[in-house]
């Protein structure tokens, strides 16, 4: 099983860009969606930007013109209506995504597949107002997407079961590894990975230890590649509170964004995209 023969990528920021890539190494040719045509140029120039990073790496068997010519942004829903299937990969709105995704199944053929890369909100709510829910499922890819070994895939109440089979054929076509989890606030990954770095904050709130520490406590003694502290800067402050703030609403307290966090977002310090998080980030 390989992958489509053309894949669509709604939202072009670091993720979109990055699944975009993954799709584009097993075989596809991909077209990113964005809202306007700066955007748009902007997400084709972060997808060159990867694939001369491939290139350097020698994890691509073609060349960089052949990558590039299958490569395409637009800001045109109706060039993307010949994709086998199509990522949504917008900002963690369930709103916004069930705009963008009810936009894109009336634009795509009644075989197509969608999915969302959504961290948390429930595929299930979101395909309840899609025509064909049984056609939809989570493609969770993790941050950054070329050197990441893992998508979490996450099945709907209503998800095909070979749109399951097709999607783990798919992320292992990619050279990356399927967990398949059913529906629930945070999967399995989100709802882990933000307990310790809720955790992890409010350890440095109470002054337990420094950032560099904590951090250097999980990566020496557990083995993790990154700190909860650092990657909650790599992911952005942002998106950790508003994933915790759904948390806390679906599954209670122990999930309630510490003091710092809210302080943290509301000042601008939002991690490696501002400048400044837990950290300070000099690129």
């Amino acid at each position: 099983m390989t992958v489509p023969s053309h894949v669509g990528v709604i939202g072009g920021g670091r993720m979109g860009a990055g699944i975009a890539h993954a799709f584009l190494l097993a075989g596809a040719s991909v077209t990113i969606l964005e809202r306007d045509e700066a955007a748009a140029a902007h997400a084709l120039a972060a997808l060159a930007t990867t694939i001369d990073a491939s290139i350097a790496r020698g994890t691509s068997e073609e060349t960089r013109d052949d990558l590039v010519a299958r490569s395409a942004s637009t800001v045109d829903m109706a060039e993307l209506a010949g994709s086998g299937l199509v990522v949504e990969a917008v900002p963690e709105d369930l709103a916004l995504k069930v705009q963008m995704l009810t936009k894109i199944e009336a634009v795509v053929s009644a075989d197509a597949w969608l999915a969302s890369n959504t961290s948390s909100l429930s595929i299930s709510s979101i395909a309840a107002s899609l025509s064909r829910p049984e056609h939809f499922c989570g493609l969770h890819f993790f941050n950054p997407v070329p050197s990441s070994t893992l998508v979490e895939i996450v099945r709907g109440e209503r998800s095909q079961p070979d749109l399951i089979d097709c999607a783990q054929q798919w992320v292992a076509a990619m050279g990356k590894t399927p967990v398949t989890v059913n529906d629930s606030p945070g999967f399995a990954s989100s709802r882990l990975g933000v307990a310790i770095a809720l955790e992890a904050i409010r350890m440095l709130q109470e002054g337990v230890a420094s950032a560099e520490d904590i951090d250097a406590a999980m990566v020496l003694g557990y083995k993790h590649p990154v700190g909860p502290l650092r990657l909650t800067d790599m992911v952005g402050l942002d998106v950790r509170l508003g994933i915790a703030t759904y948390l806390h609403s679906q599954l209670g307290e122990r999930f309630e964004p510490p003091a710092l966090l809210r302080q943290m977002v509301a000042d601008g310090k939002l991690g490696r995209k501002s400048g400044e998080g837990f950290y300070r980030w000099d690129d």
